[in-house]
């Protein structure tokens, strides 16, 4: 894996404006992505994990331009690509490109599977009509569909051959950078299994780089290098996978792994963490600590002051005053 950064993010925020009225006048703002940082190195897979509802889509849909971000910078190899629009973005759109979560409602209906996959190529004129069937029969072929299949409509197809029709498709470019928004979540396990084997596997073999946003810690666990945690809007904790589900350093990551299934003669040595109350509304998040409120280690500090995500051991950042306390981590180790 390169150390050379494909994709850096930098305090990215998207806030999406609340119309009420008759003139739709703007009441609020929902703080769906709330000053997000990080960068994706070349061959390297980010997983970035949160509850529902806490800003992770957003993120992926925002870096790659089909939000349009409220502020922040996002840059591809080292291009600053925030204010960039049509002909400009293209060759950037080439580099990135996304797997949906839905394979059934992410595939046009009318169109054959052979034409949803190349349909990137007729766009970006890439190619041959001729070339462009190859190309379509070659990727299909590596996603482990049969060729044949191209003349198929999505209705005939199950929902893991559709997930792999929908990464062909975000194969066809050549991408740097594919953005994964929950693309196993919605299939059987036996199926996210063989997926998540593909999706290493073409890594591998292109060098790809991955944004995998997932709620599910054990899949994270399996394809990611490095882990970022998101609550409500803001990254908590990042770091690699190994050092995030052995010694994680803010509360909220405590209580997701607490969550994670574990054979029962392990579960009776583990602390597990009930957090109290829902997570607040992003129109009006809690001062301070976004986390405060539903924290059980909360300080009066918590309540006003923004914690800073930094390092706190070498390479492993939380955003957590805990840190400045000299409180012991990890905490499910603490009676």
């Amino acid at each position: 894996m390169s150390t050379t950064a494909l994709l850096e993010v930098t305090d990215l925020k998207k806030h999406f404006p609340i119309h009420t009225g008759v003139f739709s006048r703007v009441s609020g703002q929902v703080h769906a992505v709330d000053g997000v940082s990080f960068q994706i190195a070349r061959g390297e897979t980010l997983g970035l994990v949160g509850e529902s509802g806490c800003g992770k889509s957003t993120v992926g849909r925002t870096l790659l331009k089909l939000l349009e971000p409220t502020a922040g910078t996002i840059r591809v190899g080292g291009q600053d690509i925030t204010h960039l629009e049509g002909e400009a973005l293209l060759p950037y759109r080439r580099r990135m490109q996304m797997i949906y979560q839905d394979p059934y409602a992410s595939l046009n209906p009318r169109m054959t599977a052979g034409e949803i996959v190349g349909e990137a190529l007729t766009i970006h004129q890439i190619g041959t009509p001729q070339e462009r069937r190859e190309r379509v029969a070659a990727l299909f072929e590596r996603v482990g569909l049969r060729p044949e299949a191209m003349r198929s409509y999505p209705h005939e197809f199950s929902g893991g051959q559709r997930q792999r029709i929908g990464i062909a498709r975000a194969l066809a470019l050549n991408p740097d950078l594919i953005v994964g928004d929950e693309p196993v979540s919605a299939l059987d396990v036996s199926i996210q299994a063989q997926i998540i084997n593909l999706l290493m596997d073409l890594q591998d073999e292109l060098k790809l780089s991955y944004l995998f946003v997932a709620h599910d810690l054990a899949v994270v666990e399996h394809i990611s290098h490095r882990v970022a945690v998101m609550y409500l809007g803001r990254i908590v904790e990042m770091t690699d996978r190994k050092s995030l589900f052995d010694m994680p350093l803010h509360p909220y990551t405590e209580a997701l792994l607490s969550a994670v299934p574990i054979p029962k003669s392990a579960a009776r040595r583990r602390k597990r963490v009930i957090l109290k109350g829902d997570v607040p509304s992003p129109i009006n998040p809690p001062s301070g600590c976004h986390f405060h409120a539903r924290c059980p280690y909360a300080m009066p500090r918590c309540r006003t002051e923004v914690p800073q995500l930094r390092e706190v051991v070498a390479g492993h950042l939380a955003s957590c005053h805990l840190h400045d306390e000299g409180v012991t981590f990890p905490l499910r180790s603490a009676s």
